[in-house]
């Protein structure tokens, strides 16, 4: 029970699950099928690091990519 009550623990401190009481556990994102040493990875990073230059705060990164997700995925059931 402590090593699964450790990993559910990690998983939320990571933003992948929440907990809900009473509930259970859900996902709440996946990491994907692109591994971290993919070009696209180092596309991404490169571009997180730009807008981090440019002064942007994370909220307002996550808010601009999603945006782009929005417009390249809408109808697709992923956005």
């Amino acid at each position: 029970p402590n090593t699964v009550l450790k990993a559910y623990r990690e998983l939320e401190r990571e933003g992948l699950v929440e907990a809900k009481r009473g509930m259970g556990t859900f996902i709440r994102k996946s990491l994907g099928g692109a591994p971290a040493d993919s070009p696209l990875h180092d596309e991404l990073d490169g571009w997180a690091r730009r807008a981090r230059a440019a002064g942007m705060e994370r909220d307002d990164v996550a808010a601009l990519f999603a945006s782009v997700l929005d417009q390249h995925f809408k109808g697709n059931g992923d956005a």
